[in-house]
C-alpha cells in the first residue's frame, strides 16, 4: 500500500461518519416545548354569613350569700334546747325555733312587773279619787288651793309610776320571748358555736346564718369589656328582671350544670390593683331544685359566667387564624383568586373574630396561613379539585413524534 492510500483511508471513514450523523440529525423528530405546570397553593376556606349577634362577656367568681348574719341572743342564760337544724349546713324556715334559753328567771321578772303594775295602778286610782274629792271641797270652800295642788301633784306622780311599771312589764315580756330564738329568715347554717347546757351571754354570737332566697356572684370585668355590656346600673341596685342575663356554669360531682341569673348592680369603685370593675349577679332560689336531684348553686362554689351584652347587627364571625397582619383577611373570589381586604374588627373573642359589614353573605375567606401572598394570586380551594392554568398543557399530554 502506497503512503498516499494510508492517509486517505481514515479520511474516507471520517467522511462517511459525518454524513451518517448529518442524516440522523436531519431526520430526527421535532420536540414540542412544554411549559412546566404551575403549583398552586392549596387553601381551606369558609363561607361567611353576616348575622345579628348578642355579645357576651366572660368572667368567673365565687358564689356568696346575699344575706348573711350572726345569730346573737338578746338575753343571757343556760341553753335548755337546741333545734336539730342548728348545725353546720342545716336548713331552716323563717320563724322556726332554733334555740331555747332557760326562761324561769324571766318568767319571774314578768310576774314581778305585773305585781308592780297592780300596785302602781292602785296608787294612781287612790290619787285620782283624792284629786276629785279636793276639787269638790274647793268648790264648797272647805279645802284650800294648796291642798288641791298637792292632790294634783300626787295624781301625776302616780300616773308616771304606772307608765314606768308598764314599760318594765313590756321589757320583761320581751326578754321572756327572747329566750326562744327563732330563725330571722329562711336559710342555712354556715357555722354554729353552741350546744345543750351551755351558758350563753347577751350579745355573743352563737352561730352564723345565711339566706337561701338569693345567692350572689361577684364578677370582675376588664374596663375594655364594659363597652360590650348594657349596664345602666350606676345608681345602685336595680330590679332583678331589669339587669342583663347571666349564664352561670360549674362542674359539680363530675357533671356540668347551668343556672340563669341577672346582673343587679355594679360596685362603687374600680379595683386599684387589677383595674377591673366588679358587677354583682344574683340567682334566685339556688336550692329550689334540691329535691329533684340537681345539685344546688352552693355558697363557696367557683363558677364561670357569661353576661349577655349589647345586640349587634350585620356581623360576620371568622376564626382568628384567618387574620393577617392584624387587620386583613384573605378573600377568595369565584375565580379562585385571592385578594387581601382591610376589615373593621368589632371584637376578638377567644378564637373568634367579629367583623363589621365588610364581608357579603357567601363570600369565601381563606383560613389557611400562607407565607407569601400576592393580591390576585391563583389558589386551589381544598374542595375544588385540580384546576388547569391558562396557557399550560396538562402533565398527562403525550409529545408528538
Amino acid at each position: 500500500m502506497t503512503p498516499r492510500m494510508k492517509w486517505m483511508a481514515p479520511l474516507g471513514v471520517l467522511g462517511v461518519a459525518l454524513l451518517g450523523a448529518g442524516g440522523l440529525i436531519a431526520t430526527a423528530p421535532t420536540p414540542h416545548s412544554l411549559s412546566p405546570p404551575d403549583f398552586l397553593a392549596v387553601v381551606q376556606v369558609i363561607e361567611v354569613r353576616p348575622e345579628t349577634l348578642t355579645l357576651r362577656v366572660r368572667s368567673q367568681g365565687t358564689v356568696a350569700p346575699r344575706t348573711e348574719s350572726a345569730l346573737i341572743p338578746e338575753v343571757s342564760g343556760q341553753v335548755v334546747s337546741v333545734s336539730p337544724t342548728l348545725v353546720s349546713g342545716g336548713f331552716f324556715r323563717e320563724g322556726a325555733p332554733l334555740l331555747q334559753i332557760a326562761a324561769l328567771d324571766y318568767e319571774a321578772g314578768v310576774a314581778r312587773s305585773r305585781a308592780n303594775l297592780a300596785r302602781a295602778q292602785g296608787e294612781f286610782e287612790h290619787a285620782a279619787q283624792n284629786l276629785e274629792r279636793y276639787q269638790r271641797l274647793l268648790k264648797q270652800d272647805i279645802s284650800s288651793l294648796s291642798q288641791l295642788e298637792d292632790a294634783r301633784r300626787a295624781q301625776r306622780v302616780a300616773a308616771a309610776v304606772v307608765a314606768e311599771v308598764r314599760v318594765s312589764l313590756a321589757q320583761a315580756e320581751r326578754d321572756l320571748d327572747r329566750t326562744l330564738i327563732r330563725a330571722p329568715f329562711t336559710g342555712r347554717v354556715r357555722e354554729e358555736r353552741v350546744d345543750l347546757g351551755q351558758f350563753v351571754s347577751r350579745g355573743a354570737a352563737i352561730a352564723t346564718l345565711y339566706a337561701t332566697d338569693f345567692v350572689e356572684v361577684r364578677l370582675p370585668i376588664p374596663d375594655a369589656e364594659l363597652a360590650y355590656l348594657d349596664l345602666q346600673l350606676w345608681r345602685g341596685e336595680v330590679a332583678l328582671a331589669a339587669g342583663p342575663a347571666v349564664s352561670i356554669r360549674a362542674r359539680f360531682a363530675g357533671t356540668d350544670h347551668e343556672w340563669i341569673g341577672r346582673v343587679v348592680r355594679t360596685e362603687g369603685e374600680i379595683d386599684p390593683k387589677s383595674r377591673m370593675v366588679h358587677v354583682v349577679a344574683q340567682v334566685k332560689d339556688p336550692y329550689a331544685e334540691l329535691e329533684t336531684g340537681r345539685p344546688p348553686l352552693a355558697v363557696g362554689l367557683f363558677v364561670h359566667a357569661e353576661i349577655a351584652g349589647a345586640e349587634v347587627h350585620d356581623v360576620s364571625v371568622v376564626p382568628r387564624v384567618a387574620l393577617r397582619d392584624g387587620r386583613q383577611l384573605m378573600v377568595v373570589d369565584a375565580d379562585s383568586r385571592l385578594h387581601l381586604r382591610e376589615v373593621d374588627i368589632l371584637r376578638i373573642d377567644g378564637e373568634d373574630v367579629l367583623i363589621r359589614t365588610q364581608l357579603a353573605s357567601g363570600e369565601r375567606v381563606c383560613v389557611t396561613p400562607l407565607q407569601a401572598v400576592v393580591d390576585g394570586m391563583l389558589v386551589r380551594v381544598l374542595d375544588d379539585g385540580p384546576r388547569e392554568v391558562e396557557g399550560t398543557v396538562p402533565a398527562s399530554a403525550e409529545s408528538g413524534s
